[in-house]
């Protein structure tokens, strides 16, 4: 076996059919991206070449901008529902009766494709017979409000979905990571008299960093590329004021038949996500690898 994985040509047979099918389905995209991005072209007639002229005017575009704040705000707001997350698993971890089953709960949401909680969680926004006026009003609110239908709420409304979709995904991870510390350097602790949280704070979350910072980068890229359940829920209405820079993409090049231009804007959210990326795991980056 150690003879058949040192050799050069077995390598790059069994790596061969990962790497063809990253550079169909990821790299050739990315080019072809760019390249449209130069022309003004409907996506069905004849190209025309305009050069970077797409690209000034993506940068130069208030709406553009408008959705990219709208996507750094989601970003913010995922970056800190982890901390949610990360205290749920600490009691999940923690031995607790039940943990199990709420475990499987947590996951519930993770098998539902984005559709389904886009569609459920309009119904429970509805203004009318949605549960969720229909308790306020129970309780005396009058006036509820409208969830969907009022700019300075609708992306905190959408947030809540997308905080409940991916709840599972990382409470798993960081359940997964609590439980391969040693159980011998939380007796340790616990002997030499730390209380609860101290272990948590000083014991537990130093040995997990590393899975932390993975997670706020998971948590900040895919923010900035979210598009599905805010399209289904809200299509970036009313008036922009849940547009996201993929949504926008989108309407540009499938709505406005601008292609040329939707195509511009993309690789903006490319070169955007890839620079967010960069500057967050050098923050996040661990220094001191801790051992256990």
């Amino acid at each position: 076996m150690n003879k058949v994985m040192s050799n050069k040509f077995y390598i790059a047979f069994y790596i061969a059919p990962a790497l063809l099918l990253l550079l169909i389905l990821v790299f050739i995209p990315l080019v072809l991206s760019g390249y449209y991005g130069l022309m003004d072209w409907d996506g069905i007639g004849e190209k025309t070449f305009i050069g970077l002229e797409n690209y000034i005017t993506g940068v130069q575009d208030k709406l553009f901008w408008n959705s990219a704040f709208h996507s750094f705000l989601l970003a913010i707001f995922s970056t800190l529902s982890l901390v949610i997350y990360l205290t749920v698993s600490f009691i999940l971890a923690s031995k607790i009766k039940g943990a199990d089953l709420l475990r499987k709960i947590y996951l519930i949401p993770m098998l539902l494709s984005s559709v389904a909680i886009a569609q459920l969680w309009v119904k429970i926004y509805n203004p009318s017979n949605g549960i969720l006026n229909v308790f306020l009003m129970s309780i005396g609110v009058e006036n509820p409000p409208l969830w969907l239908a009022n700019p300075s709420i609708v992306l905190f409304a959408i947030f809540v979905p997308i905080l409940w979709q991916y709840a599972g995904f990382y409470i798993l991870i960081y359940y997964a990571a609590l439980k391969n510390i040693p159980e011998s350097l939380i007796e340790a602790a616990r002997i030499d008299g730390a209380s609860a949280f101290q272990i948590a704070t000083r014991i537990k979350l130093p040995l997990i960093k590393e899975v932390v910072s993975v997670t706020i980068v998971l948590a900040i890229v895919g923010s900035l590329k979210y598009f599905d359940l805010i399209y289904v829920m809200t299509a970036g209405g009313p008036n922009g004021a849940s547009e996201v820079m993929a949504s926008y993409m989108y309407k540009l090049a499938f709505s406005n038949y601008n292609f040329g231009y939707g195509s511009a804007i993309g690789f903006l959210l490319l070169i955007i996500t890839l620079i967010v990326t960069l500057i967050v795991r050098k923050l996040t980056e661990t220094k001191d690898k801790l051992e256990y």
